[in-house]
């Protein structure tokens, strides 16, 4: 024999679905499950106990998409690290800035008329004095 697939929603999937083929009714949509005029009156038209009779009549026609975890295999490797001196930061450093001030009209940051006091000076801290 063959087992049917018997969709069991969540809580919150059924909260979700049932408040949203609510809004639909409330909006004037019609209605899927053939309700007579008595049962209308007893459930007082309220879009959410219609919503919730269809519902569990089965007759709405959405389903859940549920994510699931990726299954495969990921193999961890080694990160190699290069090894750069504080000298190679430094001078990596000096000649990007270097490079920026040669540039600052087309990048804007100063006026062409501007001319930019870089010097290759060290910097000289309070401390240092």
């Amino acid at each position: 024999m063959a087992q049917e697939k018997i969709e069991k929603f969540t809580r919150y999937e059924t909260a979700r679905i049932i408040g949203a083929r609510a809004l639909q009714i409330a909006m004037d949509a019609p209605v899927i499950l053939k309700i007579s005029e008595q049962k209308l009156k007893e459930l007082r038209y309220d879009s959410l106990k219609i919503a919730e009779l269809e519902f569990n009549e089965g007759v709405l026609p959405i389903s859940v998409d549920r994510p699931t975890p990726r299954k495969h295999k990921e193999k961890l490797t080694v990160i190699k690290e290069e090894k750069v001196s504080d000298e190679e930061i430094a001078a990596k450093e000096h000649e990007i800035e270097k490079e920026i001030t040669e540039n600052a009209e087309q990048l804007g940051l100063i006026a062409g008329d501007e001319v930019e006091d870089f010097t290759d000076a060290e910097p000289v801290y309070k401390d240092e004095q």
